[in-house]
């Protein structure tokens, strides 16, 4: 009696986790394909800006404005490019190449450091909560299949140049150009975008406007690596 009831327990118990999974799948797919057409309206690192805002009651505003694909620099798209991810056109989202180097460094005993692609960055900034947890990681992988699958390349760079922090509360290129050098994300040249570019790995501590000695050198390699990317023809790459 009491083997048949563990069995099933334990059948139900399945049936619910398998239920659970097939919603998650269904309910996950069904926001990414709904991005792919309607800009997101906002990411997960804004609702932790403004949770944190109310638990230290410190009032912030976010600034954010949304701006299409034509509406965004070239330059800024290379340069983000060149900083972060250079080889973002040609892999499908996790860069092995920059995994085996980053897990070379540390076996050899340098910092571990991070090799997030900018499709796993665009995934873990709309869809999860910051951290370093198994299971997070585990949802960055599944939403990066997901964009990389349904979005496409270019999609991937215009959801993650709208959603980008820039400095506290400060979210997307265009509230950067407008905060920053008081120029719409259009107009933004070489070295405001590397500037921009520059300050992508830490940017509550880095300012483009008052770029510290090492912005300003992280800066000039920026530039020097659009140039030899090719410019805005690197852009062909990931043309839909």
């Amino acid at each position: 009696m009491l083997k048949r009831t563990l069995r099933r327990s334990a059948s139900w118990l399945w049936w619910w986790v398998w239920r659970g999974v097939f919603l998650f799948v269904v309910l996950s797919t069904s926001l990414v394909l709904l991005f792919r057409v309607v800009p997101p309206p906002g990411s997960m690192v804004m609702v932790e800006r403004k949770i944190q805002s109310w638990v230290h009651s410190e009032p912030i505003q976010l600034q954010r404005q949304w701006r299409s694909w034509s509406q965004l620099a070239d330059s800024a798209k290379v340069a983000v490019m060149a900083a972060e991810d250079q080889r973002f056109p040609h892999h499908h989202g996790f860069d092995i190449t920059e995994l085996r180097r980053a897990l070379q460094v540390s076996k050899d005993g340098g910092r571990l450091r991070g090799a997030s692609t900018i499709s796993q960055q665009t995934a873990k900034n709309v869809f999860l909560w910051t951290g370093r947890s198994w299971a997070r990681k585990g949802l960055e992988a599944w939403f990066t299949v997901l964009i990389e699958l349904i979005w496409g390349k270019q999609r991937i760079l215009e959801v993650y140049l709208n959603v980008a922090e820039w400095d506290a509360g400060v979210f997307g290129l265009e509230a950067a150009a407008q905060h920053y050098f008081g120029v719409p994300a259009s107009a933004l040249t070489d070295r405001q975008a590397s500037l921009l570019a520059a300050i992508l790995p830490s940017p509550l501590t880095r300012s483009a406007s008052r770029p510290s000695p090492q912005v300003e050198q992280r800066s000039q390699w920026v530039r020097q690596q659009m140039r030899n990317l090719g410019g805005a023809s690197y852009l062909q790459h990931i043309a839909d």
